[in-house]
């Protein structure tokens, strides 16, 4: 009968995952076990039957209609041979099971007769268990105090056999109950779970000291959901598992996904990026990544220190690098616009006469945009909007307050460079006007210590001066054109180089239909263009622009002709070495500017709006193979020598710090790995618009809009972090792709035209 069963507890000899799931009994001589779902009694068979009935093994006896799931399907995997078991690495431990086991002794006798939401019942059991949650932190403390007295009441010598005497003592006294997987138990609610598991996770990070953009890793639910498949026998890697194993093998996974992109290079072309980081008085290290439209990879980090200034050395150094990709994959370097670069661009150009060196297009329009703000009205109103943002970002008071009045929008913005970053927020501004005004009239605000004080009154009286207003608008007229060209520059969604040339065409039009007397957007046109000239200095964005059909199609004839002349021929003449290629293309040429053959074909014509220029030219460009070829090697190259992944956070300049051969290679393949995990995801930390401002990472752009000042240091209110609103911020605005309205009509002579002084080989005189 029944009744005359003998519960026995498990122990840690009962090492397959099915003890987990049923209870075992004593009868006589005999052991029977009981499953813990559908309460059927096995009188035989092992524990291999109760598997095979948990996990639905047909023909195998009764299957169980009341196991969960996930167990069902672990077990499954379990006979199938495909789950291998982690033993713990204290093998004295019995193993972690989900069946928790209470002395009865210890067992608080007032939940017996508690509400059935504060506990549950073990099936066949009269004893009530409290809810798990409750009592978590109850049992971590007596069973830190039952290994504490075990040791201590052990002899001296620490025999293992004492220890094992008293777990082995403890075990028998204890009582079967399934604290999950069981119908009617009560569980915290999810809620509940998720808020426990984030205090996990924030607790491992800020011992680790990690950055709080580690959980906008694309490999983090990844882990999470790993770690959760693992189940309970999962162990955790050790320091050096990370050294070790693991990170060799992220290495060889990196290295065969560059290896995989080496024949995109081949295909379409490729840019070397050359990135120079400067970190005051450390090294001054030199970045190479690999751009096709396809990805972009990093390829290795140089310590340039002794070589930067030097021509000569830093011309070895990019010949090297030209090398080990493969001269006729490589279109062009990209590199800083300074004297030593522009010198070994040179050197380079003569020793591989199919490659071009230019300057970066990206940071040539953040200069634009430093120069613009030199201008005596502009860096005032910058100087006006900033006092403003000072103000509110060192108050939580006010922070709290403008969210609510700007639904949960910030008014500092964070952009590709410091230049670009002043413009945006001050777009940012304007935007939420309405949103700012009404917050100084409304009685929050005037009730409130703040409005009161120097720094307060001085920030209400900018919100409501409508002077500055008109200036910001003005200012934000000029100024948006440029940081469309920056973000073109900048895109990961689509190639920059057949785009570029067009959004510096509408900038300067844009500035001319703004002020219309020459005589005013002409200060302006003279910035742009004294910056633009490193950039004429070679013809690839003119031939971008050429070969993209939505503007070529939509200029006119002698501007078409003035830019094949002008830098279409010399593009064929120093990319295509074969002179038999070079005719061939020169004949195609007048297919496309015609439009004839299927080029003119409607769907050509229509596909000109809606597919990518080099796309285009694949799929409607076979009739002219050597053209098309030529056309989507040009346009499927980038204008910038960097892509706005998170630098800071990988340990560069730990590899050049270290004195250990050994060591300073690990660390080199660790940044490897590091650097091209960033570049997976870069693309949504640049555009996320939900990014906190406050926040370390972003102080490098933004701190000169946020740092205190004096009006700051003598408020009188709170500046407590911890009583900032954070629930209340805005979704993601979406994202927009610049270079789909850059619009048609490209006929003003006077934007075309170049003045240029060209001294000795061609090179112009003001580089």
């Amino acid at each position: 009968m029944e009744m005359d069963l003998e519960p026995i507890a498990l122990t840690p000899q009962k090492q397959d995952s099915a003890w987990k799931h049923c209870e075992v009994y004593k009868y006589g001589d005999r052991v029977q076990m009981r499953c813990l779902y559908c309460r059927k009694m096995f009188k035989g068979g092992g524990i291999t039957r109760v598997k095979e009935h948990l996990a639905g093994k047909k023909g195998q006896g009764t299957i169980c209609d009341q196991v969960p799931e996930d167990v069902r399907q672990f077990l499954q995997q379990c006979l199938d041979g495909t789950v291998r078991r982690q033993r713990k690495r204290r093998k004295s431990s019995p193993e972690p099971l989900p069946v928790a086991y209470f002395p009865p002794s210890e067992l608080d006798v007032s939940v017996a007769h508690s509400d059935v939401n504060n506990g549950f019942k073990s099936p066949g059991s009269d004893v009530v268990v409290p809810n798990p949650s409750l009592l978590a932190g109850r049992t971590k403390q007596r069973t830190y105090r039952s290994r504490k007295n075990a040791f201590s009441s052990a002899n001296l010598d620490g025999s293992a056999a004492n220890i094992s005497d008293l777990m082995a003592r403890d075990m028998g006294n204890l009582i079967p109950v399934a604290i999950s997987s069981v119908k009617n138990i009560v569980q915290p609610s999810s809620k509940d779970r998720e808020k426990t598991i984030h205090m996990e996770i924030g607790r491992f990070l800020f011992d680790i000291g990690a950055d709080f953009d580690a959980v906008n890793s694309v490999n983090f639910q990844p882990m999470i959901d790993a770690v959760v498949s693992g189940g309970f026998e999962m162990s955790i890697p050790t320091q050096h598992d990370l050294r070790g194993w693991i990170l060799k093998n992220c290495v060889e996974e990196t290295k065969k996904d560059i290896d995989e992109s080496r024949p995109l290079w081949k295909r379409t072309g490729c840019s070397i990026l050359v990135e120079q980081l400067d970190s005051g008085n450390g090294p001054k290290i030199l970045n190479f990544l690999v751009y096709c439209p396809e990805k972009v990879v990093f390829l290795k980090s140089v310590d340039a220190s002794e070589i930067i200034t030097s021509a000569d050395k830093l011309y070895e150094l990019l010949k090297e690098v030209v090398e080990e990709i493969g001269e006729t994959n490589v279109v062009q370097v990209i590199t800083k616009h300074e004297d030593h670069y522009v010198a070994a661009g040179k050197m380079l150009m003569d020793a591989y006469p199919s490659i071009y060196w230019v300057p970066c297009a990206a940071h040539c329009i953040d200069r634009m945009l430093e120069d613009v703000g030199k201008v005596e009205w502009i860096s005032d109103i910058i100087e006006q909007a900033r006092s403003i943002t000072r103000y509110i970002y060192n108050h939580s008071g006010v922070l709290n307050l403008m969210w609510r009045f700007t639904s949960g929008n910030d008014i500092v913005r964070p952009a590709c460079g410091r230049s670009a970053t002043n413009f945006a927020t001050l777009g940012r501004i304007a935007d939420l006007k309405p949103s700012l005004q009404a917050m100084v009239i409304s009685p929050e605000w005037n009730d409130c210590s703040y409005s009161k004080e120097a720094g307060g009154l001085a920030m209400t009286d900018t919100i409501n001066d409508e002077a500055f207003w008109k200036a910001v608008m003005l200012l934000n007229q000029l100024t948006d054109p440029l940081l469309r060209v920056v973000r073109i520059a900048f895109s990961e969604k689509r190639p920059a180089m057949g785009y570029v040339y067009a959004a510096l065409y509408r900038a300067k039009e844009a500035i001319k239909n703004l002020f219309v007397k020459r005589e005013d957007y002409i200060v302006y046109w003279k910035i742009i263009d004294s910056r633009w000239d490193q950039q004429r200095l070679l013809p690839l964005h003119a031939a971008g622009f050429f070969f993209n059909p939505k503007f070529f199609y939509n200029t006119a004839e002698e501007m078409r002709s003035e830019i094949l002349s002008a830098a279409v021929f010399d593009c064929i003449e120093r990319l295509v070495p074969d002179v038999t290629i070079q005719d061939k293309i020169i004949k195609e040429i007048t297919s496309y500017k015609n439009a004839v053959g299927v080029f003119g074909r409607n769907m050509a014509i229509r596909a000109r709006d809606t597919m990518l220029p080099a796309e285009w030219w694949s799929t409607y460009g076979e009739s002219c193979l050597n053209l098309s070829r030529f056309a989507v090697r040009i346009l499927s190259q980038t204008c910038s020598s960097s892509f706005g992944c998170r630098r800071d956070l990988i340990p560069m300049e730990k590899i050049y710090q270290s004195k250990n051969c050994l060591e300073q290679q690990r660390l080199s393949d660790l940044v490897f790995v590091q650097y091209n995990m960033r570049l997976r995801r870069w693309d949504h930390e640049s555009r996320d618009d939900s990014a906190d401002p406050l926040s370390h990472n972003n102080m490098d752009v933004l701190e000169e809009w946020l740092s205190k000042n004096q009006a700051c240091v003598e408020g009188n209110g709170s500046s407590d972090w911890k009583s900032l609103e954070l629930g209340k911020r805005s979704q993601v605005a979406a994202i927009v792709d610049e270079a789909e309205d850059l619009g048609t009509g490209f006929d003003d002579a006077e934007i075309f035209k170049e003045e240029k002084e060209v001294g000795e080989e061609g090179y112009y005189t003001n580089i």
